[in-house]
């Protein structure tokens, strides 16, 4: 076990304690689940940059990575679907294009095609961490619209999530052209 490791490994064990927390119509729970969401989207980060300043790249690294992404926004967002607060379509577009991409991926790792991660997934997975925290809040001020604000910033997210897939399947294409 490494640093990086435990930092990925700390977001799928957050995941259950983040969705305990998002007890609907309780705002102090919802605020430590939306600051709890929002440290497991600090590991993202910094598991990636351990990882590479250490040297402590693994396999195993970055099979968890993508993996503990997906579980945490993915159980997430099936709670907020269950409690009306984003749309069951955002989930279906999300859940779909992630396994799709997964699919490629994992042809692609046994062709021995390396597919570099794509700016508008990193686009896409910033603004999921932006979005959710403020739809979890919800409307915590008249003047401030945190739930709407969080629910037309997922919905771009959306949009960059099927970029990026796009993106990743051509340069998957690319790779089998070229091996």
């Amino acid at each position: 076990m490494n640093l990086p490791l435990a930092l990925t490994l700390s977001r799928i064990v957050l995941t259950p304690v983040i969705l305990v927390c998002l007890i609907p119509g309780e705002l102090t729970w919802n605020v430590v689940g939306a600051v709890l969401l929002i440290i497991a989207s600090v590991t993202d980060y910094f598991d990636g940059y351990y990882a590479r300043k250490l040297n402590l790249v693994t396999n195993t690294g970055k099979f968890l990575d993508p993996l503990a992404d997906k579980i945490l926004v993915s159980a997430i967002l099936i709670f907020l679907v269950k409690t009306s607060q984003v749309d069951p379509w955002m989930v279906i577009l999300f859940i779909t294009r992630d396994t799709l991409i997964g699919g490629i991926r994992s042809i692609a790792a046994a062709d021995n095609i390396i597919i570099a991660a794509k700016s508008a997934g990193k686009w896409k997975a910033a603004l999921q961490m932006i979005a959710l925290p403020l739809i979890i809040l919800g409307e915590i001020s008249p003047n401030i619209p945190n739930q709407k604000i969080g629910y037309w910033i997922l919905w771009i997210s959306v949009v960059l999530s099927w970029t990026s897939g796009y993106e990743y399947f051509r340069a998957f294409q690319k790779g089998k052209v070229n091996s």
